[in-house]
């Protein structure tokens, strides 16, 4: 009996042992698999011999599945697990290793960065504003289903995204109301800042109602339009309008008749004008809603927000995304994106940075001589976060400041000077005032000041800069 068990238990461990010798080989196989994919792809040297080289300069996120020689067996086996848990990094990993070379040197490569960075170049969707997309659309579907007038204004700054998201809007509103078997609603888009005169949008809007037909010698193109809504229209002129008034805010005029007037068509009772206005003055509303409220025209505001950090690095991202290979490195986009956000949120202003790093790039890579320049570009010769910084400058910076750091020591002070004495309310200020000031900065900063002959003489000449600078 002890031999039998002796027997048993060796040929137990003699299983396990052959069992663990086959799991451990059809683990190796498995783990190798995938570097001899890679090994295929690359460039490098060939296998030699019977042993199998890893590539070395290839370095994953993922837990390597090759086993160490110092590896126990369970830590294999939970490698190998861990790597089957990530299909999906690998897939991205290798669609990652098909995108093609990205060189600075390469016209064509630059033609395209430059092109999708560029601010006329229209995306096809636009990100981060799809709340007011669906607001507007909506409000316009309202009016269109209703047969029933209305306005509508859109405020925002500059490079928030307002007339590419309109010409989406305008875009949606003619499939839908193809879809549902309902007439094409007549649009006009009117950039105000193209008008010569803020009354011409009166004669727009007639041209487009009424086409070839010009307002009667005695009344004008408003008046001729208050007529044309007050008064029950023909069946086939009944089409609804929709009036997209861009940069709404040159048709500010001094007593604002011109923009109370273009509300008012809304509220006349045979009125078929859906009229959305749009400007970059957010105040706008708060200045002159009180009074169209009280002429029964007040407008729905939609406000379109400044972009954030990660709504700039998004639409950067996507803008780049259809480009085969890549040109910035992730750290330098972030940057651009935290710098435009505090500053000011304009998306146009960050493509301008990015093209601005691009091209500081690219004189930097064509200033380059010497053989090397001949040879293969770096992998490093892409947009750096040294290249964007100098963007950022450039772009941000200030020609006042500029101008006043040139500036001598002692007409600074007196610049200095100038803003304590009109601080607060005060408009003027007289010579001796500014000099018993600039005396008084000069001591606490333990300068010797000028005498009142050469003070004089710098304020003539700063005065005579200031008007150079405004260009009077």
């Amino acid at each position: 009996m002890p031999t039998n068990a002796g027997t048993s238990l060796s040929s137990y461990k003699h299983i396990v042992a052959i069992g663990t010798t086959v799991k451990s080989e059809s683990l190796e196989s498995a783990a190798y698999e995938i570097p001899r994919k890679r090994k295929m792809r690359s460039d490098s040297a060939a296998v030699s011999g019977n042993s199998v080289s890893t590539p070395k300069k290839l370095k994953s996120h993922l837990p390597s599945s090759v086993p160490n020689p110092g590896m126990s067996e369970k830590e294999v086996v939970e490698d190998s697990n861990e790597i089957l848990r990530y299909p999906v990094n690998l897939a991205v990993s290798d669609c990652l290793g098909t995108k093609s070379k990205w060189s600075p040197r390469d016209e064509e490569q630059m033609r395209a960065v430059k092109e999708a960075l560029h601010v006329s170049k229209a995306p096809s969707t636009i990100l981060c504003r799809e709340d007011e997309q669906i607001r507007i659309f909506e409000f316009v579907k309202g009016c269109i289903d209703q047969q029933k007038a209305g306005s509508l204004y859109i405020c925002g700054c500059p490079g928030t995204g307002k007339s590419l998201s309109m010409e989406k809007v305008v875009q949606q509103v003619g499939d839908w109301s193809t879809q549902a078997g309902l007439p094409p609603v007549d649009t006009l888009s009117v950039n105000c800042t193209s008008l010569s005169k803020t009354t011409d949008i009166f004669s727009k809007i007639l041209g487009e109602i009424k086409p070839g037909k010009n307002a009667n010698t005695n009344s004008s193109p408003l008046q001729h339009l208050q007529n044309l809504f007050s008064q029950k229209q023909e069946s086939s002129s009944s089409r609804m309008m929709l009036i997209i008034a861009d940069e709404m805010d040159y048709l500010i005029t001094k007593d604002r008749g011109v923009l109370y007037d273009l509300f008012m068509l809304t509220t006349l009772p045979f009125s078929r004008c859906i009229l959305i206005g749009v400007a970059n003055a957010i105040d706008l509303a708060d200045r002159f809603l009180p009074k169209l409220k009280s002429l029964n025209c007040k407008p729905m505001v939609i406000t379109f927000r400044a972009y954030s950090k990660d709504q700039i690095l998004r639409i950067l991202q996507e803008r780049l995304r259809v480009l085969s290979y890549v040109a910035f490195q992730p750290k330098a986009l972030e940057l651009c994106a935290r710098k435009v956000a505090a500053a000011s949120g304009d998306m146009r202003k960050a493509l301008c940075v990015c093209r601005s790093a691009l091209e500081i790039l690219e004189i930097e890579t064509r200033g380059s001589t010497g053989p090397e320049s001949q040879g293969p570009t770096p992998d490093d010769s892409v947009v750096r976060m040294d290249h964007m910084a100098a963007a950022l400058s450039k772009t941000f910076k200030s020609p006042v400041v500029e101008t006043i750091q040139s500036l001598p020591q002692h007409q600074q002070i007196i610049i200095c000077a100038a803003a304590k004495a009109f601080r607060g309310s005060k408009k003027d200020a007289t010579v001796g005032e500014l000099n018993k000031l600039y005396l008084e900065i000069c001591k606490s900063w333990m300068i010797s000041p000028a005498g009142i002959t050469e003070f004089t003489n710098m304020c003539t000449v700063l005065n005579d800069q200031v008007c150079c600078f405004r260009g009077y």
